[in-house]
């Protein structure tokens, strides 16, 4: 039984929704053995092919309505696939990034012709998505962003430099936070839309080096004259770029939010196992009252962030969802997946430390996430706004 145990939310009690599960399931164990994630996390990136598999394994794009060759469906699928990818150990695949965050900038600010064009091969995994947003001197402040897009005949002329992109070795269509009104601070922002292919001045910087997240290929992008077409302005029309940002900024952080909700659940599960097996002194690690202690205080805050996180689930699909309810999301699960991952890798003591043990992943992972989607301190500055 999982330490944290509390019915299923009524939005997920749906015949369709379990088949799908099922189905997404045996989809990781079948494609993504950990023989092959081993493989990922040694090159820092996640095989090209297997984006050609999740496509053809209706992965990608479920909530992209059907006349654009996605799947109709709802965030309920895309948790599917997130929360499937979590508990068979799936590092790397960048599914949240490409499905819940860039997919609906087109999806819901695209053009027709944006939508037709770029929407099926996104689906397809034949395009891979990433956004290209953080500079390596400006951080979270998106409206000082130094990168520029100056109109050059039919088109735009990119220059500047991202760091920090998901995806970044990968995505062959990148959607860029840019400046077409320099002298502008969020007026001046618009989204551009660049496939890489053939892009001359486009170069990609080298592959960063993390302390964590092993599989997943994170990287600096350079822009150098780059010609993007007119037509590949998200939305036709310039200047629109920040609000374009701040309307998707709710579900980016409510999926982060999710994510760290499932490190919670599943340091959680782990080291209560451990501690009953574990022996010291004579006894188990979970005879001690300390470890008791630790573990009931634990299992009492994170049953209280699930309940919150379904909630906030529950008011996304009525999109009802809010700024300041996302950041408190955000912000509170991910403090929270911290404390937790801390707390139960010193349950493991000094095996906690070693990398073969599922709690030293999740420490070495978990940190970034108080960082990416907004830092934590970005998040309390929204919420004291709405006080």
């Amino acid at each position: 039984m999982p330490v944290i145990d509390i019915p299923e939310p009524e939005f997920m009690k749906d015949e369709e929704i379990a088949i799908y599960k099922d189905a997404v399931g045996k989809f990781y164990e079948q494609h993504a053995p950990q023989s092959r994630v081993e493989k990922w996390r040694e090159n820092g990136q996640v095989d090209r092919e297997f984006w050609l598999e999740a496509g053809a394994a209706g992965l990608l794009g479920m909530t992209v309505p059907e006349e654009y060759g996605g799947h109709g469906g709802d965030f309920r699928h895309d948790l599917v696939v997130l929360e499937q990818q979590a508990e068979k150990g799936v590092d790397g695949f960048a599914a949240s990034l490409h499905n819940v965050i860039i997919l609906p900038y087109v999806v819901r600010h695209g053009t027709e012709e944006q939508k037709k064009k770029w929407l099926p091969k996104l689906v397809s995994g034949e395009l891979i998505s990433a956004i290209a947003m953080t500079e390596p001197g400006v951080g979270s402040d998106l409206q000082s962003v130094a990168t520029t897009a100056i109109k050059d005949g039919n088109g735009y002329r990119l220059n500047g430099s991202k760091t920090f992109i998901s995806s970044g070795q990968l995505a062959n269509f990148i959607i860029v936070v840019a400046k077409t009104d320099p002298n502008e601070r969020a007026k001046g922002i618009s989204l551009m839309c660049l496939e890489t292919e053939g892009a001359e001045g486009f170069r990609r910087g080298k592959k960063l080096d993390k302390i964590g997240q092993d599989a997943a290929d994170t990287s600096e992008l350079f822009f150098d004259d780059v010609f993007v077409p007119a037509e590949n302005v998200l939305g036709g029309e310039e200047g629109r770029g920040f609000y374009q940002l701040m309307g998707e900024l709710p579900q980016e952080r409510l999926v982060i939010a999710v994510g760290a909700m499932k490190t919670i659940e599943q340091a959680l599960d782990s080291t209560v196992e451990y501690v009953k097996q574990r022996k010291a002194f004579g006894k188990t690690i979970w005879d001690f009252q300390n470890t008791q202690f630790v573990l009931a205080d634990l299992k009492a805050r994170g049953t209280a962030a699930k309940v919150f996180v379904n909630d906030c689930i529950a008011r996304l699909l009525k999109g009802e969802l809010d700024v300041t309810t996302a950041s408190m999301a955000k912000y509170w699960l991910t403090e929270l997946q911290g404390e937790v991952v801390d707390k139960c890798l010193q349950l493991h003591g000094g095996w906690g430390y070693i990398n073969e043990y599922p709690i030293a992943k999740m420490f070495r992972d978990s940190r970034v996430t108080r960082i990416f989607g907004g830092s934590n301190e970005i998040m309390k500055m929204l919420i004291a706004r709405s006080m």
